[in-house]
């Protein structure tokens, strides 16, 4: 049974990721009795064990049992980068050899951690703004590797986190069946309410129903970054499949069937996207729906072959389109920019990462 469990870079059983009855599952396939899972599993999410030689209430002889088949990270952390203010951006190895980004969000006006996490390899969407985009798309994460993202930057910070945003690399509702599965165990192993959970995407109808039907109490947030089909073809590219009209569609039915709120997000470019008329165009849409606007200022990166693609509208910009789609009667935020300093923008840690290791 042990052939189908995932395994880390140094050939051991990997639990971090693994919900209560999966550990159960491997510590009967030792012959041990199942009260040992529920020790184990206590360890990884309760106590941010990295070691089965922390678990203190095992004994000697059966940590070195374990020792013999199994670890506890799946993942390795390959680069770590901190923010002056406080913001953490860690880069990890995945056992095949691939690397993944997430991020540790600190905010000085509240206690509350949040972390960014990664839901593929890459991504297939390409949108044109984003550096996850220039990546290509490699693959889909296990919920197991969604889910010891979380582990091991609790396991590395030591501080517990509150709030889960599944908006690091990839498109989280083209790897939906796992995304589930991962919040279902951050919601019952890592005990992080799914009410603090969110789950963003670039507006994958399919994926969006699916969510639905799931009716897990968390929050969708469509990154929608346009009010018309034009200009959202030209940075979504994923419009030529699910066109705005389909996807508003979709979100609508997804707050009809949850009673969700749900949170638009829009990165403002400047020239692109920032327009009066399009704000107008942008409170018009959003009038009928139960929602949050967030804009986002642009993180400047730089294509593939090195050109910054988009400006970032001035402050002075930024407020008056606030003010604009704010008619739609929503509260509207300008989001607070953090880790600035460290290449904060999804996918730019990892493009420098690959860029400095192919030379």
């Amino acid at each position: 049974m042990f052939d189908t469990m995932a395994k880390n870079a140094a050939g051991k059983i990997a639990l971090s990721g693994l919900n209560l009855a999966q550990i159960t599952d491997f510590v009967k396939g030792l012959g041990l009795p199942a009260f040992r899972a529920k020790q184990i599993h206590s360890w990884i999410y309760a106590k941010y064990a990295a070691s089965f030689d922390e678990m203190t209430d095992l004994s000697v002889e059966l940590r070195e049992k374990l020792k013999q088949v199994a670890d506890v990270p799946l993942l390795t952390i390959s680069h770590l980068e901190v923010s002056k203010d406080g913001t953490r951006k860690y880069l990890f190895s995945l056992p095949d050899g691939q690397i993944v980004e997430s991020v540790l969000i600190a905010f000085e006006d509240r206690p509350t951690l949040s972390v960014c996490l990664s839901s593929q390899v890459g991504c297939a969407v390409g949108c044109t703004f984003c550096a996850t985009g220039y990546l290509g798309f490699k693959r889909n994460l296990t919920a197991q590797e969604i889910v010891d993202q979380l582990m091991a930057i609790q396991r590395e910070s030591g501080h517990r986190v509150s709030n889960i945003i599944y908006m690091g690399q990839g498109e989280p509702l083209l790897n939906t069946d796992n995304v589930i599965e991962s919040i279902e165990t951050i919601n019952l192993s890592a005990g992080i309410g799914a009410r603090h959970i969110t789950v963003s995407t670039s507006g994958i109808v399919p994926g969006i129903n699916q969510l639905a039907a799931a009716n897990l109490p968390i929050t969708l947030a469509l990154s929608l970054h346009a009010p018309d089909s034009t200009t959202r073809m030209e940075i979504v590219p994923i419009t030529s499949k699910y066109s705005i009209h389909a996807v508003m569609d979709a979100v609508m039915d997804y707050y009809n069937t949850t009673r969700r709120r749900v949170t638009i997000e829009y990165v403002m470019l400047e020239g692109v996207n920032d327009s009066d008329d399009q704000a107008r165009h942008l409170a018009e849409m959003l009038k009928d729906l139960h929602c949050n606007i967030n804009l986002i200022p642009f993180n400047p990166i730089r294509n593939k072959q090195g050109v910054i693609m988009y400006g970032r509208p001035d402050m002075k910009r930024q407020r008056r389109f606030a003010e604009l789609a704010g008619r739609s009667g929503k509260t509207v935020t300008i989001r607070l920019e953090r880790g600035t300093d460290i290449d904060a923008a999804c996918g730019q840690l990892a493009n420098k990462y690959l860029n400095a290791n192919s030379n």
